[in-house]
């Protein structure tokens, strides 16, 4: 993807946060904890990055951590904060953090990594852990290893766009090399981790939650209408998903990576 292709996806969620809270799913908790699995901390302070409206943030303060929710979009930190206004929230980005040096034991970015420009963001991430801390990256992804579900990926995703299949054929490795080049002596090699999520949909909601998508959301508004009643079409028409409620095969997957200790 272009840089301008990637900061127009990227900032393309603002318009939609409502929808994008009450229709996204929440993480794997196990996916969660294996990201911050090597912390000793029994209260880690962890950085949200790229939080969104926050539903990392959510799932980490139940589970016990200490969160700054750090977002650049204002209107998507806006609903965040209406939804979670106890929590710690700044407006900032992966390249130009607002932390200080060695304040925060992770940083977690979840549905964000493929936005940021690496090279300045994965310096600007070791510059605010501390020594041993972790950097752990996760993206909600359908199982396309099920007939349906590839077929709606087809219809609904870009190229660019993870699913299990897609994982487990390339973007794993692709993700692993990208941090080693933009972490190169600042991070150990890169760990991944996958973690079954199934999420309770109905056609509608399921096309809700796609609707949410930055792909359609950059459409044209004729042409996203379009596609979404196809999808509609194709969801009311299968026999996994038109009676009513059912599950949607979805994985957590992960990558976690170590700040190595600096010379001097």
């Amino acid at each position: 993807m272009s840089t301008a292709e990637r900061l127009r996806h990227g900032s393309s969620f603002g318009a939609a946060a409502s929808a994008y809270a009450e229709h996204r799913p929440s993480y794997a908790d196990e996916a969660i904890r294996w990201c911050l699995e090597p912390l000793q901390n029994a209260v880690p302070r962890v950085a949200d990055l790229g939080a969104g409206t926050g539903i990392l943030t959510a799932a980490l303060g139940r589970l016990g951590a200490e969160v700054i929710a750090v977002e650049p979009d204002p209107e998507m930190l806006a609903e965040l904060r209406r939804r979670l206004p106890a929590v710690r929230s700044v407006t900032g980005s992966a390249e130009e953090l607002p932390l200080p040096e060695a304040s925060v034991d992770a940083v977690l970015a979840a549905q964000a990594m493929h936005w940021f420009d690496m090279d300045r963001a994965i310096p600007e991430i070791a510059r605010v852990l501390v020594p041993g801390g972790v950097f752990g990256a996760l993206w909600n992804v359908d199982d396309d290893r099920v007939g349906w579900v590839a077929d709606l990926a087809a219809k609904t995703k870009r190229k660019a766009s993870k699913t299990v299949l897609r994982w487990r054929n390339g973007d794993s490795q692709a993700n692993e090399e990208q941090l080693a080049r933009a972490g190169s002596g600042l991070f150990t090699p890169a760990e991944t981790g996958e973690f079954p999520n199934g999420q309770l949909r109905t056609a509608d909601s399921l096309v809700a939650t796609i609707a949410t998508h930055s792909n359609f959301l950059v459409m044209d508004s004729h042409e996203r209408s379009a596609l979404l009643d196809q999808v509609t079409d194709f969801l009311h028409t299968q026999p996994e998903t038109s009676r009513g409620e059912f599950t949607l095969p979805m994985m957590t997957i992960a990558i976690r990576v170590r700040k190595l200790p600096q010379p001097g």
